[in-house]
């Protein structure tokens, strides 16, 4: 992130977008973020699912916005630190998800895997869709896959 344009993190929406802070992470910004969303994940987690789902559909409207303004603001289109896709796809993986610490940290393990491999369509999306909603969309669609994975893994291996 040393030669892309700062954010400025006085300003809230900045703040939103890069995590909290977590996307000025020199190296891995998106794994930073994510690990950023972890910790705002076990709370959320305590909600029942209808309440963790309104959140969601929160995070991703609100993300949209933000990651739109942000981007518009630093002049990049999806500039490396903005982390809040991060945020919203690591919790559309987490839906209902298994019970425990397997869950949370195998959650991380294949939404990372699935944001950065970015399978079809998910690299084709990525590349289509401008603004804050193809800031998002990729990280929406590789929790999607990341949230089928682990589904499918609890569902056949019980932990």
């Amino acid at each position: 992130m040393s030669s892309a344009p700062r954010p400025d993190l006085k300003n809230p929406v900045h703040l939103l977008a890069f995590g909290f802070g977590s996307g000025c992470a020199p190296l891995a910004p998106g794994t930073f973020g994510t690990l950023a969303a972890v910790l705002l994940y076990l709370p959320l987690s305590l909600l029942p699912l209808p309440l963790y789902l309104t959140v969601l559909v929160l995070v991703i409207g609100v993300g949209i916005g933000l990651c739109g303004r942000t981007s518009r603001d630093l002049g990049v289109h999806d500039h490396g630190g903005i982390v809040w896709d991060e945020f919203a796809g690591y919790f559309v993986t987490m839906i209902a998800a298994p019970p425990g610490w397997i869950g949370v940290v195998l959650g991380f393990v294949l939404f990372r895997l699935f944001d950065i491999w970015k399978p079809w369509p998910i690299r084709w999306l990525d590349r289509q869709v401008a603004g804050g909603l193809g800031i998002m969309v990729d990280d929406l669609l590789a929790g999607l896959y990341a949230l089928g994975v682990l589904q499918f893994l609890y569902w056949q291996f019980p932990w």
